[in-house]
């Protein structure tokens, strides 16, 4: 394997494992990696999202398996964002526009990073509205399949804002999110995908060792602040030199 190859695997790895703890499958991530190694805007898209599927259908197993999910808060977000994502994914954009949206992205899930390092406030009572839930779902879900992301690290933030589930039942909602999204983002975007790296074989296999561990240890307990301060700086950096390279 070339050395280039081994690190963005090794990076793959890391990023797959630290995510999954949150229930989150890493494609912000996985992008910064790609970033940070120089892989074509083109190919970060499908890659992303393809070991997006693998992570979120992990940590959706291990986090519904331990009773923390909620169908009540999944199943508006999904049903308006699968339809969006689909149409996100079909989309693609030049680099000039892609690498400043996604450096926005990777800088948006360091901000998420640092603020969910924090305890969170106690949950609220009140069930929310359901046209919010549908509105904010089709907006996650379009960004999701137009950046290759599945949509969590925006998804998680605005459940802890509201106060509307309990931090581990968010890492199971989000890890379903993830998976439904990334999954017709992929399909969108099937027409116009480049050929896929060689590489990509390693990257799955890391990214699901990743993801079983991660997920594992997260749906037993929370995930280390400190490793989310650690991987704020990564992302943070990674989004600085995608909008720098633009």
């Amino acid at each position: 394997m070339p050395a280039d190859d081994a690190i963005l695997t090794t990076l793959i790895l890391a990023a797959a494992l630290l995510y999954s703890s949150v229930g989150h499958a890493g494609a912000s991530g996985y992008l910064a990696a790609m970033a940070l190694m120089g892989v074509a805007p083109g190919v970060m898209r499908p890659v992303a999202l393809i070991l997006n599927v693998l992570v979120a259908l992990v940590a959706t197993a291990k986090f519904y398996r331990v009773g923390a999910f909620s169908w009540g808060l999944f199943w508006p977000f999904a049903l308006a964002s699968v339809p969006c994502a689909y149409l996100g994914g079909a989309l693609t954009l030049p680099g000039s526009v892609y690498k400043p949206l996604v450096g926005a992205v990777l800088i948006a899930a360091a901000w998420r990073a640092l603020r969910s390092a924090r305890h969170p406030a106690p949950v609220l009572q009140t069930p929310p509205p359901l046209p919010l839930l549908l509105g904010a779902g089709a907006a996650l879900g379009f960004l999701s399949g137009l950046t290759g992301v599945g949509g969590g690290i925006f998804l998680s933030p605005l459940l802890l804002f509201f106060r509307w589930a309990e931090v581990k039942v968010i890492s199971g909602i989000a890890a379903a999110f993830i998976l439904v999204n990334s999954i017709a983002g992929l399909l969108g975007g099937m027409a116009a995908a480049p050929p896929l790296p060689g590489g990509l074989p390693f990257w799955g296999v890391a990214a699901v060792a990743g993801g079983f561990v991660g997920a594992e240890y997260g749906s037993k307990r929370l995930g280390n602040p400190t490793i989310r301060r650690l991987l704020a700086v990564v992302l943070a950096i990674a989004g600085a030199k995608m909008i720098a390279t633009a």
